[in-house]
C-alpha cells in the first residue's frame, strides 16, 4: 500500500502563543493526535519531517521532535529511519465529534441514553446567575453576610483538623453538625426528631433526587404543588413518576382534590408554610387532611422549608413535621439560602424506618459532603452565630421587602397585582391581561434584573403569567431602581 504525503503545511496545528496553557510540545502533540483522531490526518499519510515542519511552524526542530516521539510511544505514529513518519492509527479506529457533543435533544435520544439519562437531559433547570441580581429570588444578603466571622471559623477548623477527620467523611454527615441541627429545628421550627434521624447533603435538589430514587418506581404517582418548584418536577420525572398537579388556593394545595384525582400517589411534595412561588401557607385543616391521608394510604410527605425561617407579621409557623404521628414525613431544610448559595449544605429529616437506607445511598452516590465545611457550619451554630444572623436578616428582608412592595404599588398600579408577601424571601406579581412573562423576562433580562417567569412553574394547561421577584438580594435602594427597570419593561412591546 503506497503512503500518501500530506504533501502541504500544517500551521492549523498549533494555536497562537498568546495565553496559551501547557508546554508547546505538549499543545502540538494534542493538536495532531485530535487531527488524527477525526481523520483529518488521514491513516497511512506521510507527515511533514521534523525538520520541515518545525520551520513551517516557527519552532524548534527539539519541540517538534519532543511531540512526534509522544505519539510514536502512544501508537499514532509509525517512524522509522529513513522513511519518515506516517500516521499509524487504522480507519476503523478512527473517532469522529460524538453527536452527542452537539447537544441537540435529538442526539440524546438517540446516544445510548437510557429512559432515565433522556428525561433528565431533556428537563434541565435553568442556569443559576453567577453575579448578584436585585431581584434573583431567595438569594441572600451577600453584602451583609459576616464574612470575617465564618473565614475565622473556617480556619480555626482547619487549624484542628486531626488525620482522623481528613479520610473519608461519615455518609450521614457530621455528628456534631446533626445534632447542631437537631437542636436548632426543634424549638424554631417545630421539628420532632434526634440528631440521628438528621442527613446532611449538598442542596435540597440533591435530597430531593434521593428521595425519588429509594421511594419511587416507575410510574407511581406524585402530588406536586400547581404552579411548584421546578426543581422537584424535574427530580421525580427523572424518576419515572406520572406528576399529579394539585391546584393551590390562599389555603395551599386543595387535599381533597388531590385525593379524588390520585388517591394511591405514592408521593406528594409540597412548601406548606411558605408556597413556591404564590407565597401562602397551608392551613391547619388542610394539614391535618395531609397528615391523615398519608397515614391512611402509606404516602410519603416531602416537606420543603425552604426559607420559612423569614417570616415578617408573625413567628415563622410550625413544620407539618412536627404534627406527623405515622413517620411519613420527611423534612428537608437548607443553609444555602440563609448563609451563601455556594456553601453547599442542607439537610433532611427522615423517619426513623428510613435512616439505614438513606445512609446506604448517600455512601452509593456521592459518599458524603465536605467534613471541613460541616465542622465549620456545626461551629458556627454552637457558638450562636447563625441564630444572630438569622435575626439580623430578618429584620434587613423585612425592610428590603417593604421597599420592593412601595415601588411596585407606587411605580406598576394596574400593571402588576402583587401576592402574598408576609413570609420568605420572593413575592409573585401577576401581569395584567395581555401581557406574557415570556415577552417580559426576555427584555429583563438583558437589564440583568434575574426576575424569573411564572407561567412555567405550572403542570397544566392553564397557566398564569407573572413574574417571580427576589428581594432578599438587593439594598432598598437597589430594588427601587430595579422596579423603576422593569416598569421601563412593561411600558414596551411584551405581549
Amino acid at each position: 500500500m503506497s503512503k500518501r504525503s500530506v504533501g502541504v503545511s500544517l500551521p492549523f496545528l498549533l494555536p497562537d502563543t498568546g495565553r496559551q496553557v501547557g508546554s508547546l510540545h505538549r499543545r502540538l502533540y494534542e493538536r495532531l493526535r485530535e487531527a488524527i483522531l477525526a481523520g483529518t490526518l488521514a491513516p497511512r499519510s506521510r507527515l511533514p519531517s521534523t525538520r520541515t515542519l518545525s520551520r513551517e511552524l516557527g519552532i524548534s526542530r527539539g519541540t517538534v521532535e519532543e511531540a512526534f516521539a509522544q505519539l510514536d510511544a502512544e501508537g499514532f505514529l509509525e517512524r522509522r529511519v529513513g522513511s519518515g513518519s506516517v500516521v499509524a492509527l487504522p480507519e476503523h479506529a478512527r473517532q469522529p465529534r460524538s453527536p452527542l457533543a452537539r447537544g441537540s435533544a435529538k442526539s440524546s435520544r438517540q446516544g445510548g441514553l437510557s429512559r432515565r439519562g433522556q428525561r433528565m437531559a431533556s428537563e434541565v433547570l435553568p442556569p443559576e446567575p453567577r453575579d448578584v441580581r436585585p431581584f434573583t429570588p431567595c438569594l441572600p444578603a451577600l453584602d451583609l453576610f459576616p464574612a470575617k466571622l465564618w473565614a475565622r471559623t473556617v480556619a480555626k477548623q482547619a487549624r484542628v483538623l486531626e488525620p482522623g477527620r481528613m479520610t473519608a467523611g461519615e455518609p450521614e454527615g457530621f455528628r456534631p453538625l446533626r445534632e447542631a441541627i437537631a437542636a436548632h429545628l426543634g424549638p424554631a421550627r417545630g421539628v420532632r426528631c434526634d440528631w440521628r434521624r438528621v442527613l446532611v447533603f449538598s442542596s435540597t435538589q440533591q435530597a430531593l433526587d434521593l428521595s425519588a430514587r429509594l421511594l419511587l418506581d416507575e410510574g407511581d404517582g406524585v402530588w406536586l404543588e400547581e404552579p411548584g418548584y421546578l426543581g422537584a418536577r424535574v427530580a421525580f420525572e427523572s424518576a419515572g413518576a406520572r406528576l399529579h398537579p394539585v391546584p393551590v388556593d390562599a389555603e395551599g394545595p386543595r387535599v381533597e382534590l388531590a385525593v379524588s384525582r390520585a388517591p394511591k400517589a405514592r408521593l406528594a411534595y409540597v412548601t406548606p408554610s411558605h408556597q413556591y412561588p404564590l407565597g401562602v401557607t397551608m392551613s391547619l385543616s388542610r394539614r391535618l387532611a395531609l397528615l391523615e391521608h398519608a397515614r391512611a394510604s402509606g404516602m410519603w410527605l416531602f416537606e420543603d422549608d425552604y426559607d420559612s425561617e423569614f417570616r415578617y407579621a408573625t413567628r415563622p409557623l410550625a413544620a407539618i413535621q412536627g404534627m406527623d404521628v405515622a413517620g411519613r414525613v420527611l423534612y428537608a431544610g437548607t443553609f444555602n439560602k440563609v448563609m451563601f448559595p455556594s456553601l453547599r449544605l442542607a439537610f433532611l429529616v427522615v423517619p426513623e424506618m428510613l435512616v439505614d437506607a438513606f445512609t446506604a445511598a448517600r455512601a452509593a452516590t456521592d459518599g458524603h459532603a465536605p467534613p471541613l465545611t460541616q465542622a465549620a457550619m456545626a461551629r458556627f451554630m454552637e457558638s450562636g452565630h447563625y441564630a444572630a444572623h438569622l435575626r439580623q436578616m430578618r429584620l434587613v428582608y423585612a425592610e428590603r421587602r417593604d421597599a420592593l412592595l412601595d415601588s411596585l404599588k407606587r411605580e406598576a398600579p394596574g400593571v402588576l397585582r402583587i401576592g402574598t408577601a408576609e413570609a420568605g424571601m420572593h413575592v409573585t406579581a401577576f401581569l395584567s391581561e395581555g401581557l406574557l412573562d415570556e415577552a417580559v423576562i426576555a427584555r429583563t433580562d438583558a437589564r440583568r434584573l434575574g426576575a424569573r417567569r411564572l407561567s412555567p412553574l405550572y403542570l397544566g394547561r392553564k397557566r398564569e403569567q407573572g413574574l417571580v421577584l427576589g428581594f432578599s438580594g438587593a439594598s432598598p435602594a437597589g430594588l427601587r431602581a430595579a422596579v423603576r427597570t422593569l416598569c421601563g419593561v412593561l411600558d414596551g412591546p411584551t405581549r
